[in-house]
């Protein structure tokens, strides 16, 4: 198995601006690190909450391999049926299983098999099943099928995806977290050999507040009232991670991607 297979993972993608900041970025990224697969959590990508079938083939047609969702996998009323017929794009494995999709899915690229999984944290969200006995049944699921295994945990509580990076130390490649869109700083390898870090962070603007225009979220949050958000149109970044591997479900390394979308790109639409 090659040593220099790598995983680029990017985080919540928010709005038009974030898919077109993922898309005017993402082929720089191809070329310069020259990743194995590509993973990308869009579940705030249409107007900033769920994803449409079309924006999800327009993702899988320019480069991305597997799409991953969280707590607004279902926003979006015509993405229901594709997510029974595409098994690039998984939602939380551990809602409910009479829900539309699955949690779960491989990918293989010249021999080399990724396995992805998608989880909901249980703290302040509403997934249908129990996190970490969840994780563990589809970590059993995907053993002897897959080299590697990148783990997304939807989750609001920094406290639960710590718990679950642990948890999983050394049974899989990566764990990464995603939801709260602030990128934190403990990106690390494991003693076990399973890349982590809490969130990823997002890509999109972020001239707002975790992508919604700062306007509305302060109003909302001085009134205490109902607002209607919209998504922010201010300073787009991608936020990510490179995990290079090592060998079968172990990481070498995790490093951070904290890139600006070009100022000549800005105005592009």
């Amino acid at each position: 198995m090659p040593s220099d297979t790598s995983i680029l993972f990017i985080g919540d993608v928010v709005g038009g601006l974030g898919r077109r900041t993922l898309l005017t970025l993402l082929p720089q990224l191809i070329e310069r690190h020259a990743p194995t697969f590509v993973v990308v959590n869009a579940e705030n990508i249409a107007g900033g909450l769920g994803i449409t079938p079309k924006i999800a083939d327009e993702l899988l047609a320019n480069g991305v391999d597997v799409i991953t969702l969280g707590n607004h996998a279902y926003r979006r009323r015509e993405i229901l049926p594709y997510l029974d017929r595409q098994s690039r794009i998984i939602r939380p494995h551990n809602y409910l299983r009479s829900q539309p999709g699955k949690g779960i899915t491989t990918f293989e690229r010249d021999g080399i098999r990724l396995g992805v999984i998608n989880l909901s944290g249980n703290v302040f969200l509403q997934a249908g099943r129990p996190l970490f006995p969840e994780a563990d049944a589809a970590v059993a699921e995907l053993r002897g099928k897959t080299d590697y295994i990148l783990v997304d945990v939807h989750a609001e509580a920094t406290s639960e995806k710590v718990g679950l990076g642990w948890h999983l130390d050394g049974r899989v490649t990566a764990v990464v977290g995603t939801h709260t869109h602030v990128p934190t700083a403990d990106a690390r390898v494991l003693p076990g050999g399973t890349a982590y870090i809490t969130d990823v962070g997002m890509t999109g603007p972020r001239g707002g507040v975790i992508g919604v225009k700062r306007e509305q979220a302060i109003q909302s949050l001085l009134t205490q009232m109902p607002i209607r958000f919209e998504t922010s149109e201010e300073d787009p970044w991608l936020m990510g991670v490179l995990i290079t591997c090592s060998g079968p479900l172990r990481a070498a390394s995790i490093e951070q991607l904290l890139m600006p979308r070009p100022e000549r790109s800005s105005t592009a639409r």
